[in-house]
């Protein structure tokens, strides 16, 4: 075999193998998402007008821009709105940590608008981090935003003029366009969350 048969049989091989691991490449399923469901399609905000934790009137544009983790609670909760915020965080942390830009923000949406003010909703989420939204509002236009989301909540009178919050305990994950992109339903762990999201934003 002559020297430029040699070169011509060299460049068929390395196509041959080049052409073969691209198609295994191809053939390979994506990375599987652990705990996280993804809209086929992602879901249109309503409209609203609520208050941030800083008393700045916002509306469903505040979460252009950026991925948000939402969840729906209320500050005098015992137990699942302090541990979901705090799962959230931690897996923020973690995120930061590998590396993963850009971080979603956490928002907290309350539930409990006649307790919960601004400033209450300024203190309680500063303990969470530096980086989370809070909102409150009037009833009816949370309920705007609860009802175009799927979200439910109701009073449930303790004793007295004491009340709690039934709610949903899911983290709605929206996208940088403002829509609805994906959720996480409880239980809520860390590591879900450092999976599972550089996939969904990666695959945007």
């Amino acid at each position: 075999m002559g020297p430029k048969n040699i070169f011509i049989a060299i460049v068929a091989v390395i196509a041959i193998g080049t052409g073969a691991w691209f198609s295994s490449r191809l053939l390979l399923p994506p990375p599987a998402l652990q705990t996280a469901t993804v809209l086929p399609a992602p879901g249109e905000l309503p409209e609203f007008s609520l208050l941030d934790h800083n008393g700045q009137a916002i509306g469903r544009d505040v979460f252009d821009g950026h991925w948000s983790l939402v969840f729906f609670g209320f500050t005098r909760c015992p137990d699942i709105c302090p541990l979901t915020l705090q799962v959230l965080s931690n897996a923020n942390m973690q995120l930061a940590d590998k590396g993963q830009k850009p971080l979603p923000r956490i928002v907290l949406v309350s539930v409990d608008p006649e307790r919960d003010t601004p400033e209450i909703m300024q203190q309680y989420v500063a303990y969470f981090g530096d980086d989370i939204l809070g909102v409150t509002g009037e009833l009816e236009e949370l309920r705007k935003l609860t009802r175009g989301l799927g979200i439910f909540f109701e009073k449930a009178v303790l004793d007295g003029d004491n009340y709690s919050i039934n709610h949903s305990a899911v983290v709605l994950v929206i996208n940088p366009d403002g829509r609805l992109h994906a959720l996480f339903g409880a239980p809520h762990l860390a590591e879900n969350y450092v999976h599972d999201l550089p996939l969904i934003m990666a695959r945007r």
